[in-house]
């Protein structure tokens, strides 16, 4: 993870899981977890359909009348399942049902385990991807990204810091991380580092969903994770503070809207749609519902 937020290499294929609709899903809900239910912020109003931006978008994808994201339900606040355990709900989900309106288009969020949403879009099961995706040069190789959004990493902690850990000393500690994500990658990065100073590597506990990440830290199998700042900021509320934030973010980069590369023409109509959403002030009611605007950007750009 040390482009900032979930990263995946391209290459890697993996099974789609359940399909769910409106929303995140698929991760353990909960204050032991990490999951919760969304904030009692004002609801969102439906932003108006823009015909030049609908016009952008290929026939072969507005024809049903959807736009259909691959997200891995296990990230809240951006992509996780509702206290019913089976609505996907988060910051992404709807800033993309925002975009999907402003195209015309209904929404339809389908979840994924995270390593597999990128070969869905490449393989044209997915139309687009939402799902915490950090921009990096690896992606944007195989993949156009639309930005909406940035974050870094953070180290979260049980509530006191009893281990005393700081992002610069943890060597020999037993961390954890969900795998495929770019905190997954920083720890190969900091056991070199370990290694060249003598010290132990780093006693890494790898999940497939950061719920359980949360909730290994909250039932102390580790003494600390490495996640988006977003999601650590998150897990303090949903924890009832059983988690604290150490210090600052890191290796802060944006979000992306993952498309299918060459789509030259439905990527413009993205950002036109993401733009237009930070005009009129429907991004900031999405951000403000899952008291994320830190991560608040003033302009979207494909592949930034």
């Amino acid at each position: 993870m040390s482009a900032r937020t979930r990263t995946i290499p391209a290459a890697l294929a993996a099974a789609a899981l359940a399909v769910v609709l409106a929303g995140c899903g698929s991760g353990g809900s909960g204050a032991g977890s990490g999951g919760a239910a969304a904030s009692s912020a004002p609801a969102i109003p439906t932003p108006t359909k823009d015909d030049a931006l609908a016009a952008m978008v290929p026939a072969s994808i507005s024809a049903d009348g959807k736009l259909v994201f691959g997200t891995d339900a296990s990230y809240p606040p951006n992509e996780f399942t509702d206290t019913d355990g089976s609505t996907i709900i988060g910051m992404d989900v709807d800033l993309g049902t925002a975009i999907a309106q402003k195209l015309g288009l209904q929404a339809e969020f389908q979840n994924s385990q995270f390593s597999g949403i990128i070969p869905g879009i490449d393989g044209a099961r997915y139309e687009a991807g939402m799902s915490s995706f950090s921009i990096t040069p690896d992606r944007t190789a195989t993949v156009d990204m639309v930005s909406y959004f940035t974050a870094g990493t953070s180290l979260a902690v049980k509530a006191g810091n009893p281990d005393g850990l700081t992002p610069d000393n943890l060597c020999g500690k037993a961390i954890g991380v969900q795998a495929g994500t770019t905190q997954a990658e920083e720890v190969s990065t900091r056991n070199q580092d370990c290694q060249a100073k003598g010290q132990p590597p780093l006693q890494v506990t790898e999940l497939q969903q950061q719920t359980d990440v949360t909730l290994a830290l909250t039932s102390s199998r580790i003494v600390g994770m490495l996640a988006d700042s977003p999601v650590a900021a998150y897990a303090v509320t949903t924890t009832n503070k059983a988690v604290e934030v150490v210090g600052q973010p890191y290796d802060t980069a944006p979000y992306g809207v993952v498309i299918k590369k060459g789509q030259d023409k439905y990527a413009q109509a993205v950002q036109g749609a993401i733009q237009s959403l930070m005009d009129d002030g429907t991004y900031k009611a999405v951000l403000d519902k899952w008291n994320v605007a830190n991560g608040a950007i003033p302009t979207s750009q494909i592949n930034a």
